[in-house]
């Protein structure tokens, strides 16, 4: 009698994951004997599933936990595929018995010869020129000079950076499996006593990662891991090498401030070990050389007026070693170099409060208040301050700074702060703002006025008022929706009406989503309608929209 194997995934799992659909075709696939394993062990699975094409496909985890890829472009556009169903499926009817694709393959090679083996795969490497290269550099890693294996190691950067073109999503991940194979190369160098030649070799193929990742869609962040594991290489073959730490210091600070990505960021910190005293003094020196001839920046000057990045990054290394030190008033004047946006002012009076220094945080908060009292606030910035003034008992001050901006640029989260601040005298005066805003719109101020006026009343219950400006002025239909909601039982047939025109709008939007909130919709409304009505409108939505299956399934 066959022993029966615990399946290794939860089959209603998969269902899940991967939808109805997919998992009904992934089951076919199955019955079909479209799924191979290749190899079964207790981390992984490795599959091939022949569709239009053949896929491999890699399952990771167990029963409800489950993980993976499949290199067909259902996976890259919407992940679980029927490939990866049928997978995990053949998978639970496998026996585990070890005896995979790859696992007879492994037992055929054992008792080959090595002349035979040899032949064998020279005969491949032959047939695939990405198997030929990767086995020229492995070959040339043992047996070549520097020269040599420089020449051979560039070739071979060259050809896996290329792109041919701009490379779409689905397209990429291919292509950086390539560059991740040549920095394995380039790592082995930097571990192994040629960390001269890892560092020589490092220079170049950052520039190639550098200009491919603008000809790629880079969604997915595979250039920047690339540019990551390039600096982590570099820092193994800096601590082998151990190159002169002056030298090291102005390399890593050029790259540092002057590179493109961010590869290099907080170098002083990352090669400390490797800069040691020396290095680390120099770093510094560098960064106060270029700071001392950086602008002060006070109000509106804008960030084309002065090199803003450069300006960032030596703040950050000024910062670090200042934060070494322990010195709070060297981090507080890095941060007032730059105050030429509120937010600028934000950071700094943010930094005071967490420093414990009150009075200056409160300080820099009123500054950048009335630096940029002409210009539409910055409710952030407003907020901050507020609460500082209110924690000390200045509440009158704060108020008139709400106000303040609250008539320039009013918003709910404003409002409330008023609220908190006057209580229930805040009301009529906001109302009036609002109101006012309503009839004299200020270009540019405001987003839709009246959706804050409805959304105030709504919070005060003066339902009236709002259905008024709702009748005078129009509002976003988020907004009525909030309000219908809010008063659909004193106001059944706005409600009715309302939900009725957006559930034929949703309807015939057809998307799965827009069905389970139009059912939604209708199931809410019946609360409002005497049961007869309600069975009439359901009869005649069910009439109109009966081909729309999906839809019926969810009426039902």
């Amino acid at each position: 009698m066959t022993k029966k194997t615990r399946p290794r995934f939860d089959v209603e799992a998969v269902r899940r994951i991967a939808g109805e659909r997919s998992f009904a075709r992934g089951e076919a696939y199955l019955r079909n004997g479209q799924a191979t394993l290749l190899s079964v062990t207790e981390d992984r699975i490795l599959a091939e599933v022949t569709g239009t094409e053949s896929y491999r496909v890699e399952l990771s985890g167990r029963g409800h936990s489950i993980g993976g890829s499949c290199t067909c472009r259902a996976f890259e556009d919407y992940g679980f595929c029927k490939h990866m169903v049928a997978t995990a499926l053949a998978a639970n009817a496998s026996d585990g018995d070890g005896n995979s694709a790859l696992d007879r393959i492994r037992a055929h090679l054992r008792e080959l010869e090595p002349g035979a083996l040899v032949a064998m795969i020279v005969e491949l490497a032959e047939q695939d020129l990405t198997l030929l290269h990767r086995l020229e550099s492995a070959a040339a890693l043992t047996q070549a000079d520097d020269k040599t294996l420089e020449s051979s190691l560039r070739k071979a950067i060259d050809r896996a950076t290329r792109t041919g073109g701009y490379l779409e999503y689905h397209q990429v991940g291919d292509w950086a499996a390539g560059v991740e194979a040549v920095l394995d190369n380039i790592a082995t160098l930097a571990s192994s006593g040629r960390s001269g030649l890892a560092l020589s070799l490092i220079e170049y193929v950052l520039r190639r990662i550098e200009r491919a990742v603008e000809s790629i869609d880079d969604s997915n962040g595979d250039g920047g891991a690339l540019m990551h594991r390039v600096q982590e290489i570099h820092l193994t073959a800096v601590m082998s090498a151990r190159p002169d730490p002056v030298k090291l210091a102005r390399a890593l600070f050029a790259r540092e401030t002057e590179g493109v990505y961010d590869t290099f960021y907080g170098a002083a910190e990352t090669y400390a070990e490797a800069l040691g005293e020396t290095g680390l003094t120099e770093y510094r020196r560098l960064a106060s050389e270029v700071w001392s001839k950086l602008p002060v920046r006070m109000g509106k000057q804008r960030a084309d007026q002065v090199q803003a990045t450069d300006g960032f990054r030596v703040a950050a290394i000024l910062d670090h070693f200042a934060e070494q030190d322990g010195d709070v008033e060297l981090r507080i004047a890095i941060r007032a170099k730059d105050l030429s946006s509120p937010w600028r002012y934000l950071e700094l009076a943010q930094f005071c409060q967490q420093q414990h220094r009150m009075q200056e945080a409160l300080r820099y908060a009123e500054e950048g208040l009335w630096m940029f009292e002409d210009d539409a606030p910055d409710e952030r910035l407003v907020s901050f301050a507020v609460e500082l003034l209110r924690k000390v008992g200045r509440k009158e001050d704060a108020a008139a700074h709400l106000w303040r901006a609250f008539e320039r640029r009013p918003i709910f989260e404003m409002y409330g702060q008023l609220c908190k601040l006057e209580g229930r005298t805040a009301r009529a005066r906001a109302l009036t703002v609002l109101e006012a805003g309503v009839v004299r719109p200020r270009a540019g101020s405001w987003g839709n006025p009246v959706d804050l006026l409805v959304r105030v009343l709504i919070h005060e219950k003066m339902f009236d008022e709002a259905w008024t400006a709702v009748q005078r002025h129009g509002v976003s239909e988020e907004v009525k929706e909030a309000l219908v909601r809010a008063t659909e039982t004193i106001r059944p047939n706005e409600a009715i009406a309302f939900y009725a025109a957006k559930v034929e709008k949703l309807a015939l939007s057809g998307s799965g989503n827009s069905y389970d909130e139009a059912a939604k919709l209708i199931r809410r409304s019946a609360k409002l309608r005497n049961p007869a009505e309600h069975a009439r409108y359901l009869a005649d939505i069910k009439d109109r929209f009966r081909r729309r299956r999906n839809f019926m399934k969810l009426l039902d």
